[in-house]
């Protein structure tokens, strides 16, 4: 997902387009595409700067064992900071690739998150080498790379879903593209993998993208999933 799911700094004065798609319906490669990552590996090497991440991330559980809640692709890490609010039991780790954005987080606490500059798919990969599951995992308007030759960036996608299937928890996508939380939920149904699409009205907003989509009148769509249903030796 090089380059893929990451918010891209934007005014919070000017409104948002609707997105479009040359696509009508869900992509005709998509069934395809999920059966092959999920019946093989992601082996691409981790960067350096994730692996540094990571650390920190391990040496946090190690010293304070607790449930362990994913932003991925977090952006300002604002939205991490308002699980780890509404989840204080656990630890909350927000990942975003670029380090501008997450210099602009404002901190209001040194609460039960940490934010970690990786690449979100390395960090899926090493928690999955070493033995962690995560309670929950929040993927929160990424970017939906409308056309669709752009489909293996899309999370869904992408050669790493498996990763972020085997993490297990519950799972939750925003979008302000409906089309992208449907074939996100038809790749998870195909993974055997059973939730429910929903439009989101009145919750208070959890990133600056959802408050900004919101003000330019775009319908907001969520897909959840229960949590996975594990074998006793994963």
């Amino acid at each position: 997902m090089n380059k893929h799911p990451s918010r891209m700094p934007q005014s919070s004065l000017e409104l948002s387009r609707t997105v479009l798609s040359n696509q009508s319906g869900p992509h005709p490669r998509l069934a395809r595409t999920v059966s092959r990552h999920l019946h093989s590996e992601f082996k691409r090497p981790v960067a350096t700067h994730s692996e540094r991440a990571y650390a920190e991330l391990a040496a946090s559980l190690q010293r304070d064992p607790r449930p362990l809640i994913l932003d991925s692709f977090c952006g300002t890490g604002q939205s991490t900071r308002m699980l780890a609010q509404q989840h204080p039991q656990a630890l909350v780790a927000g990942i975003d690739q670029s380090a501008h954005r997450l210099s602009r987080h404002q901190a209001d606490h040194d609460g039960n998150y940490l934010l970690l500059h990786a690449s979100a798919e390395d960090i899926w990969q090493l928690l999955w080498r070493d033995g962690y599951r995560v309670q929950h995992h929040y993927l929160l308007y990424p970017n939906p790379w409308p056309k669709g030759k752009h489909l293996q960036r899309r999370v869904h996608g992408h050669a790493s879903f498996a990763l972020l299937l085997r993490l297990g928890g519950a799972v939750e996508l925003r979008s302000n593209w409906q089309l992208y939380a449907e074939e996100f939920g038809v790749a998870m149904h195909l993974a055997g993998r059973r939730g429910y699409l929903t439009r989101i009205t009145g919750e208070p907003p959890l990133t600056l993208f959802e408050e900004k989509y919101r003000r330019s009148g775009h319908q907001l769509w969520c897909y959840r999933a229960g949590p996975a249903v594990t074998k006793p030796d994963e």
